[in-house]
């Protein structure tokens, strides 16, 4: 995975971490996988979930959606996902 992914990545979470922007539930939870996506550390990542939790299947799914994209895939989504609905991401 190249630098300049990786530093662009990083600054494209800060933004995301400290925007003030609201955003459909679709749109979080494609933050959401895509973010976990890039950063797991040790195969496929599942949210521990209460029995009939509807939002932790809502995560499961959006994960599922993704589980098939490199981690570079998955930054790179996350960097395009940021700058359609927060902004450009400068040096």
């Amino acid at each position: 995975m190249s630098d300049s992914t990786q530093s662009k990545f990083n600054r494209a979470y800060e933004l995301a971490s400290t925007t003030d922007l609201s955003f459909p539930p679709d749109v979080m939870l494609s933050f959401y996988a895509y973010y976990k996506r890039a950063t797991e550390k040790n195969g496929f990542y599942l949210p521990p979930s209460e029995r009939g939790d509807l939002r932790s299947a809502f995560k499961i799914n959006a994960l599922v959606q993704v589980k098939d994209l490199s981690k570079k895939d998955a930054q790179e989504k996350y960097i395009s996902l940021v700058e359609e609905h927060i902004g450009e991401i400068t040096e």
